[in-house]
């Protein structure tokens, strides 16, 4: 029997119809999306051969939130994720903070995603090819979960299979070299802890499984197993990648890459593969793209249900049971972002915010137990959450605590309004 989720204004409520499959797959369809396609140079610049050493902080540190978040969307399974958890272990402050930053980042992320797909698919038209990526996207999600989900697990095939295949030819090429691998000299620790915040940008995806908390079935079950199944999947994936690209490229050519996996296969001396790669890279940008308008709105919806946004955007669709009115509120604010934003701006605030949400995650898991051995993972998440976020590029760090500060005035604002 499906189960009904908590119930928006009208008595309408979010239906159960994922299992743990399904939410396994979104996971992935966010964290195995562009950022494995595009990450990689920027953190070969940053770390150069410590871009390895830069995978496995960015890697232990998403260990730490995935564990934080699994434990408490066990407690609290509701949409809102993090905004759900800070309000209830924190307050009321720190849950509209990490919502606002979820929100706020995340929004910039899909437009990124979006433009990531126009550039594959049609060079020169990005932003157009983007918005039409917007707008159908938003009409399937607001079609309901079901096929929201199926559409996810198409894409996350063919991006597994073409990523195989990119690091089936690097290895077996005669250009791979494993010297190249040496990671015993790697361009200072700052270098390997920017490479590590710019990596987790590709690892930041099991947030979605918690934000669709109530259209899960069995959430307190499910989830805490779907968030480590979908990180350790995507680590295997993004291990196995980065090896493979590296050992062709090496650091220097990884770095100045301007789509790494395209020019690995083709050092690789297999060419005629590259076409495969861009259809992937835009496949790919596409699943991110699906499952961050979910995370986005669902987020929005629990916001507005305690007014922190406005009340109209918590109105669930009372024939597909999805919160329409968000979507479609998001769906016009991402199209607008990527009709005009640059996709290097969006990545680098995203980040940020993303980091910024992370860190209540572990800070609210810290609260859930005194003992002091369960408290070193929250606070290994937390110090690695804030330490990569100040390792970003000083620009990436500076709109993003700008932006971050802007929704702590507004929230000001609501509350002085309030108390008068």
């Amino acid at each position: 029997m499906e189960q009904a989720g908590a119930q928006s204004p009208g008595g309408v409520g979010l239906r159960r119809t994922l299992g743990l499959g399904d939410a396994v797959v979104i996971g992935l369809g966010s964290m195995v999306g562009a950022g494995i396609f595009a990450a990689l140079a920027p953190a070969a610049r940053a770390a150069g051969s410590g871009l390895l050493l830069g995978l496995a902080v960015a890697a232990v540190v998403a260990y730490c939130n995935a564990t934080s978040s699994a434990r408490l969307a066990a407690l609290y399974p509701a949409s809102g994720g993090t905004y759900v958890y800070g309000r209830e272990r924190l307050g009321a402050f720190w849950g509209y903070l990490a919502g606002w930053s979820f929100v706020v980042g995340k929004t910039a992320s899909c437009a990124a995603m979006a433009l990531t797909v126009g550039a594959y698919v049609w060079p020169g038209q990005e932003h157009a090819v983007a918005v039409a990526a917007v707008v159908a996207l938003t009409a399937v999600n607001y079609g309901g979960m079901q096929k929201s989900a199926l559409l996810t697990r198409l894409i996350v095939a063919l991006v597994l299979a073409v990523l195989a295949s990119v690091v089936v030819v690097c290895l077996a090429s005669g250009a791979a070299d494993a010297s190249r691998l040496d990671v015993g000299r790697p361009d200072g620790a700052a270098g390997v802890l920017q490479a590590a915040g710019l990596l987790f940008f590709a690892f930041a995806g099991y947030a979605r499984i918690a934000t669709l908390g109530e259209e899960v079935r069995d959430p307190e079950r499910t989830i805490p197993r779907a968030i480590p199944l979908a990180l350790g999947i995507a680590l295997v994936v993004y291990a196995a990648v980065a090896v493979a690209v590296l050992s062709v490229l090496g650091p220097d050519g990884l770095g100045h890459a301007a789509a790494p996996l395209s020019d690995a296969v083709r050092a690789a001396g297999v060419p005629g593969l590259v076409p495969v790669v861009r259809v992937g890279a835009a496949v790919a940008a596409l699943g991110s793209l699906l499952a961050l308008i979910l995370g986005v709105s669902r987020t929005t919806l629990a916001m507005a249900r305690d007014r922190h946004l406005p009340g109209g955007l918590a109105v669930v669709h009372p024939r597909f049971q999805v919160p329409h009115r968000a979507e479609l509120t998001v769906g016009a604010v991402v199209a607008a972002l990527a009709a005009t934003v640059d996709v290097r701006g969006a990545i680098g605030f995203s980040s940020f915010g993303v980091l910024a949400y992370y860190a209540i995650a572990n800070a609210s898991a810290w609260t859930l137990s005194r003992s002091p051995a369960s408290r070193v993972v929250p606070a290994v998440g937390l110090v690695g959450c804030v330490t990569l976020a100040f390792a970003l590029p000083a620009v990436s760090v500076a709109v993003g605590a700008g932006v971050l500060l802007l929704g702590v005035a507004a929230y000001g604002v609501r509350r002085w309004g309030a108390a008068r």
